[in-house]
């Protein structure tokens, strides 16, 4: 007989870890939002910031459901899809981090025609990383917490969520429809997530 005891106490410590994990990376980001507001307070900055994340939570959720989707989709077991999963995001988090310090140092260093301060480049850099990490946590948890028959639906479910709520916070901080833009947000991810969900399925079929 089952012991629905024991399979409760490990579910909850299964769920412990990663939901640790989520409490403090979102601490973390909102200390560095905090610093980065009020020591460089400047339009373009915050703009620069808020493009940053916006890129690395949308570019995470929709590469890492494409990816997860074709081998849940090709029955690749439920602990392979999440470590695969998980290699996926840090390597990405970090190739894209390392990508935008680059970028962003090279236009700056174009713009004032001289060798510019990599500060702001490196915040944008760490930005960029911790929204793709945590981005990554949303479509990467249901193949922790849930069997794999069901995680591929929640997992989708989910990145579709996140992205009308990146929709919503981009809007609250321009000032612009709360609603109209989660929605805008929802529609133009939802398609790039659909679009990595068919490759991704496609290469392994």
């Amino acid at each position: 007989m089952l012991n629905t005891e024991a399979v409760g106490i490990a579910t909850r410590k299964n769920m412990s870890v990663p939901i640790a994990t989520f409490r403090i990376i979102v601490v973390l980001v909102y200390h560095m939002v905090i610093y980065c507001k009020d020591v460089m307070p400047s339009k373009n900055t915050r703009a620069s910031y808020i493009r940053s994340f916006v890129f690395g939570v949308e570019d995470s959720l929709s590469s890492t459901v494409g990816l997860l989707s074709g081998l849940a989709i090709a029955g690749v077991a439920r602990d392979t899809i999440f470590v695969t999963g998980v290699i996926l995001v840090l390597v990405e988090a970090v190739s894209m981090s390392i990508g935008d310090f680059l970028s962003e140092h090279a236009s700056e260093e174009y713009l004032h025609h001289r060798e510019v301060s990599s500060r702001r480049s490196f915040f944008d850099a760490l930005i960029m990383l911790f929204s793709y990490i945590v981005a990554g946590l949303v479509p990467l948890a249901p193949y922790l917490l849930f069997p794999a028959t069901n995680a591929l639906a929640f997992s989708i479910t989910f990145s579709l969520c996140a992205l009308f709520l990146l929709g919503v916070a981009s809007a609250h901080f321009s000032r612009l429809p709360l609603l109209k833009n989660g929605l805008r947000m929802f529609l133009i991810g939802g398609i790039a997530i659909a679009i990595g969900v068919v490759v991704g399925t496609a290469i392994t079929l």
